[in-house]
């Protein structure tokens, strides 16, 4: 994966007439390492290429059974071809607004927590955790990998080793200290 200091790499079309014009809400920057990129890129191709040709078909083959009002087949299949077409597009859009994190150097240094960084933390019952921070569209919180637009990746952001970073929770106020960032 990566670690680390990251560089933002922007990838998104220099032609805004080639690219899918995404909602107005729907502009900002999807952080994301080249793997992510690039997983997001192979399942674009896999709908484009595979999936959606294949419902298709699904929904030609329906047609020929008569009467679609009634025809669970065609019905099914139409909503499956609703659900990866809109995928598509959603899809696209996020590959459009990529920027892609890089990972630095071992020799250069790494002062604050920013995007791509690995950082372990205490926490108030000093119990240790590895948090890794990744734009939202590789956030596995539950593998330590957080959100940059998280609450608790937010806090982390521009932080150094041993500052203590406050974040409001349903409980309460959980304080964690930044034990080191790699």
């Amino acid at each position: 994966m990566f670690g680390g200091l990251a560089t933002i790499l922007d990838t998104r079309p220099k032609d805004p007439y080639t690219a899918f014009t995404p909602h107005e809400s729907m502009t900002e920057i999807v952080y994301i390492s080249k793997e992510g990129l690039e997983a997001l890129k192979a399942e674009f191709e896999i709908l484009k290429m595979k999936t959606i040709p294949a419902i298709a078909g699904r929904i030609d083959d329906a047609k020929q059974n008569g009467d679609l009002s009634e025809n669970a087949e065609y019905q099914d299949a139409k909503e499956q071809m609703a659900f990866a077409q809109g995928r598509l597009l959603e899809l696209e859009d996020m590959i459009n607004r990529s920027m892609l994190i890089e990972e630095k150097r071992a020799s250069q240094k790494i002062v604050s927590v920013q995007i791509g960084s690995r950082i372990v933390v205490s926490t108030e019952d000093k119990t240790k955790k590895e948090f890794q921070i990744v734009g939202s569209a590789e956030a596995q919180p539950l593998a330590g990998k957080i959100s940059n637009e998280s609450p608790l990746g937010a806090a982390f952001l521009g932080c150094e080793v041993g500052e203590v970073v406050e974040v409001q929770k349903p409980s309460g106020v959980a304080k964690y200290t930044i034990l080191s960032i790699s």
